[in-house]
């Protein structure tokens, strides 16, 4: 008797009860819909939004301490660490430059706001200095000064990533100096301390549904959907060249490590429209740091360029900072000389390091760099407050893509990427189960599942996600009693 095949109600239901792809994009579509007809209602509903966005914040900056300890614990070698900072800031002033520059090309082809004849007085100065707060861009010592920690305790509390960076490599230097005879329960204490994130950020995973209906909602009642008509020009214009940028993006993975962008975005997808609904990158931080390590790429690689990223490569943001510059000055009639668009250059690649975790940092960069050219008054950036929100999901997506690859590329360059496990990954052979579901943390065993030279397999032998033959044989710990070993626990 042939097996009876489910009805599509209950095909339907059970993707939408196991899928967190499925559940977030019903999410985004009821969203847009409660924003559309109950507009008062709809902007009631940004709390469930920014309470998600807050319970991850809260796990981010122990979790990149955790894995950037472990990575040099287990890497064994500061000096291999250091040259992973120095490829991870060269491949960023590249990227972002990159986006600067094809953002003024297009935005000069296109030209977006020629036409327009707007007059400065007319617009509202003051709903900028709203939206900023009255803060400032800190300047290049001030910057330097907040990435180094004044406080332990502090660090963490105030959620500064850079400040956590540089604790984390202390403590795991100090790790690799005193070794494992001196301390040999901190690393695995570590270690342990690291899975409990990870379930943790499984248990508040849960709730992202909630906060991509809450916060789509919210957008669409707040803004509604008539400001895509009235700047339409401009929106496809950051849109094609983001697309254009992703290209570029695929281009240079597949030529650095033989990789596909395209898996890889599948392979990410629920992290992806999660950070479109949310318009955060900071609420898909740890699972996309979890994936990357299961793809191939090792510890420290991963907990080194990908936080780093997050304040030194916004690619998104710098393109869309250089279409609005020349945006703004075609709106007033004003036309920018070469000189003078290469000045534009050079300034947002100074004012977009500076811009991370600031609120309206877009409009206090572009202020800045219509203040330093003088023939764009200040208050013509009150044109772009319409249009800004919707051009989070262009520079969500596009600051994700940029650093994920960044973290592909830079592992490659340094000897810290597996290729043959990223490609069984990316195609699906080694991250799934057969219903078709991804595994939690732990649940997948190292490449091919090979058990190690002490007859561990490579979850036992290593943090998930680092290659067997990428750890130090000198650094293992004793294997404990198979009956003592507890099995992992499933995330995600």
């Amino acid at each position: 008797m042939p097996p009876s095949v489910p009805c599509p109600t209950r095909r339907v239901a059970r993707t939408l009860r196991t899928s967190l792809f499925a559940q977030v994009t019903c999410a985004l579509v009821l969203g847009i819909v409660v924003g559309k007809l109950w507009p008062d209602t709809a902007t009631a509903l940004q709390p469930l939004g920014d309470g998600f966005t807050r319970l991850i914040k809260t796990v981010i900056s122990p979790l990149v301490f955790c894995v950037v300890v472990v990575g040099i614990a287990k890497a064994g070698d500061l000096k291999a660490f250091g040259r992973i900072g120095v490829k991870a800031l060269i491949w960023f002033e590249i990227a972002s430059t990159a986006a600067l520059v094809i953002g003024l090309v297009a935005a000069n082809v296109v030209g977006p706001g020629k036409g327009m004849n707007v007059d400065p007085s007319s617009l509202d100065a003051a709903a900028v200095q709203e939206t900023t707060g009255g803060g400032h861009l800190p300047t290049t010592t001030e910057f330097i000064l907040n990435a180094l920690p004044h406080s332990f305790i502090g660090s963490f509390a105030e959620n500064e990533l850079l400040q956590v960076l540089i604790l984390a490599c202390l403590v795991g230097a100090a790790l690799l100096h005193l070794g494992h005879t001196k301390v040999p329960k901190v690393l695995p204490a570590i270690e342990q301390a690291q899975e409990i994130i990870f379930a943790v950020v499984g248990f508040i995973m849960r709730l992202a549904p909630l906060a991509v209906f809450g916060a789509m909602a919210h957008l669409v009642g707040n803004y509604g959907l008539g400001v895509m008509r009235t700047y339409a020009k401009l929106i496809v214009l950051c849109y094609v060249a983001a697309a254009l940028f992703v290209a570029l993006l695929a281009v240079a993975l597949k030529l650095v490590t033989g990789l596909s962008l395209w898996k890889f975005l599948r392979y990410i997808r629920e992290e992806m429209l999660l950070a479109l609904g949310t318009a955060s990158t900071e609420s898909v931080m740890p699972r996309v740091m979890q994936k990357l390590r299961r793809a191939g790429a090792r510890d420290d690689a991963v907990g080194l360029v990908l936080p780093t990223g997050y304040s030194f490569n916004l690619d998104g943001a710098s393109l869309y900072l250089s279409i609005g510059t020349l945006f703004i000055a075609q709106a007033v009639g004003v036309d920018l000389s070469l000189g003078q668009q290469i000045t534009v250059v050079l300034v947002l690649m100074l004012t977009s390091k500076g811009m991370a975790g600031i609120p309206g940092s877009a409009f206090l960069a572009l202020s800045a760099t219509a203040s330093s050219l003088g023939a764009i008054p200040a208050g013509a950036v009150a044109l772009l407050l319409g249009v800004d929100r919707i051009m989070d999901s262009m520079r969500v997506v596009t600051n994700l893509l940029g650093n994920c690859v960044a973290v592909f590329a830079v592992s490659r360059w340094e000897g810290a990427l597996d290729t043959a496990r990223a490609r069984k990954v990316l195609d699906g052979e080694d991250a799934s189960t057969p219903d078709g579901g991804e595994k939690g943390l732990g649940a997948d065993k190292g490449p091919g599942g090979e058990k190690g030279p002490g007859g561990e397999t490579a979850t036992e032998a290593l943090a998930p996600g680092v290659p067997a033959q990428n750890k130090p044989t000198e650094l293992k710990e004793p294997k404990e009693p198979t009956e003592l070993k507890e099995p992992a626990s499933e995330v995600g």
